[in-house]
């Protein structure tokens, strides 16, 4: 089912990436584009602030996690889940099927949907499609995705296509539940690495009809080619006219290898996650906070990036920071991290408009320094200001002097 809140710009002539505007109920969110995790109504060790002047331009949260704590009805009565994280832009809300059915021996699924205990406390709770789409709509993200079963790897053909089958009938079911005109429902494409499954996954969404597709059950413990290989082979059997999501991936690589492939929409906690571990992406390469080297190192942590840590904060202090546990050396290298991604998509959106992402997909620091320059632009503009107000403020020389006679 084509959506006219989805438009097409440009595409790539000689790959299959796009540049593209999707309009939600909270703004525009331009595509590709990198989604930063806010799992429980957070991005770890960020304000709304922080993430708009990095330039995120929505988040992700997630229902699994916002059910059990602090409750759907009570982020309902604060006004949605915007208001009550105080974030305006759009937000994305997985269905939880991915954290539900990663609990293992916790959970038991059956047609009817699945029932599992809390992480939490052991306490016992029921999620089914209808149940999902009732919690995201009380959250009130813009964005919200069907109820689908993620199979672990490696399982049978028989079990994929069992699984695949199942999550199609959520789907319908989840449709048939959601009502709200403000909140774009988008469907997941199932079926493990078996290509097969996949199409009929695609088809038999597509019929069913959604604003939006997404990919799921990639990068779930398979080998990194065959990854690219089931992705290569799905995306572009996606419905054209639709934003398309690839949920949970990955590396920098892995972005512009999916940009290439037709992919839209990513998230990952990759970013925050490892910088909270001291893993850093750089233009350079991965740098390792804690290495001994790094000690006497009073250099930025990238000499090319322009994000507020390399700006201001040297290798050495920020390994010391993170040695010693600091909360701001989490804050620090996760703005960093994040700068990175959002960076670099903003670069694959200007080489796609350019003509140069061919060129450039295999040059990840290109293109997020790239995706640099208007902040670079922005930086110094408000540096002007800065230094104008300054001058406006300084003491008249008569008054000097006049002060000084007195």
């Amino acid at each position: 089912m084509a959506d006219n809140k989805f438009t097409i710009l440009h595409t790539d002539s000689q790959t299959q990436a796009r540049i593209g505007k999707l309009r939600t109920a909270h703004g525009v969110v331009n595509t590709p584009i990198f989604m930063p995790v806010g799992t429980r109504g957070t991005v770890k060790t960020c304000t709304p602030h922080d993430l708009v002047e990095i330039g995120a331009e929505i988040i992700l949260g997630n229902t699994y996690h916002l059910y059990l704590r602090p409750g759907h009805q009570i982020v309902q009565q604060a006004g949605g889940l915007h208001k009550f994280m105080a974030w305006k832009k759009p937000v994305l809300t997985d269905s939880g099927g991915f954290q539900v059915f990663s609990l293992g021996p916790l959970r038991t699924i059956t047609e009817e949907g699945v029932e599992f205990r809390s992480e939490i406390d052991g306490s016992k709770h029921f999620i089914s499609p209808e149940r999902s789409i009732e919690i995201q709509n009380a959250l009130g993200a813009d964005i919200i995705m069907i109820f689908d079963e993620c199979p672990s790897l490696p399982s049978d053909y028989n079990y994929l296509k069992e699984s695949m089958e199942m999550t199609l009938r959520w789907a319908a079911r989840c449709k048939e539940a959601h009502g709200n005109p403000n909140q774009q429902l988008f469907g997941i494409v199932q079926g493990g690495m078996e290509k097969s499954l996949r199409k009929i996954s695609v088809e038999k969404t597509a019929e069913i009809g959604f604003p939006g597709y997404a990919i799921g059950g990639l990068s779930v413990g398979e080998e990194k080619s065959l990854m690219y290989e089931t992705l290569a082979y799905t995306a572009p059997l996606l419905p054209k006219d639709s934003p398309h999501y690839l949920m949970g991936v990955g590396t920098p690589e892995d972005l512009v290898y999916g940009v290439s492939c037709g992919i839209d929409m990513f998230d990952c906690v990759m970013p925050t996650r490892n910088a909270r571990n001291g893993s850093l992406f750089t233009t350079l390469g991965t740098v390792k906070i804690r290495n001994a080297k790094y000690k006497t190192d009073f250099t930025p942590l990238d000499p090319h990036c322009v994000c507020h840590t390399c700006q201001n904060f040297t290798r050495a202090y920020l390994r010391h920071l993170h040695l010693e546990n600091e909360i701001l050396a989490h804050r620090l290298l996760t703005l960093h991290n994040l700068h990175f991604y959002l960076s670099l998509m903003r670069g694959i959106r200007q080489a796609i408009g350019r003509g140069t992402f061919a060129q450039l997909k295999g040059d990840v620091g290109a293109l997020m320094q790239l995706g640099q320059v208007q902040e670079k632009e922005k930086t110094e503009s408000r540096t002007v200001r800065t230094d104008s107000r300054k001058t406006q403020h300084k003491p008249d020389s008569n008054r000097k002097r006049r002060r000084a006679a007195i």
